[in-house]
């Protein structure tokens, strides 16, 4: 049985590393990037909306997709290669939005997500460790 203050299991195997620097990081935003579709305050992320949306399968993939494989600022949902009607994928991206895991910009016709690592580590530390680390 571990300890209730343990820290979280770091997904990059270095048992060296604390949870205070997780092994990912938010890019900086580029220069001309569209503004953030409405999104809620790092002070308004609240921890039950930010679990809610975790625990549908889909969206912690996508979740976790986007912090561990992101190669750029931000990515289209077909980056994912996602095999799901666009409605589908449009309902879990604004779930993810409006909980506060991901940011989207509107490029165009096209939206382009990231996970709001700076954000949610301020408010929930360690979360994004947790999530790195889940192969459900």
């Amino acid at each position: 049985m571990t300890s209730r203050n343990a820290a979280p299991p770091d997904p990059t195997g270095d048992r060296s590393a604390t949870a205070a620097r997780p092994p990912f990081a938010e890019r900086p935003v580029p220069s001309g990037a569209p503004d953030p579709l409405p999104e809620p305050a790092r002070e308004e992320l609240r921890l039950e909306a930010v679990m809610g949306a975790l625990s549908d399968s889909l969206r912690l993939h996508i979740v976790r997709e986007l912090l561990l494989h992101s190669d750029a600022f931000d990515h289209p949902c077909g980056w994912l290669g996602l095999d799901r009607p666009k409605s589908t994928l449009t309902h879990h991206f604004r779930a993810l939005r409006e909980a506060g895991l991901i940011r989207q910009r509107q490029y165009g016709l096209e939206r382009r997500s990231h996970v709001r690592v700076d954000d949610l580590e301020a408010r929930f530390p360690g979360l994004l460790a947790l999530v790195a680390a889940w192969e459900g």
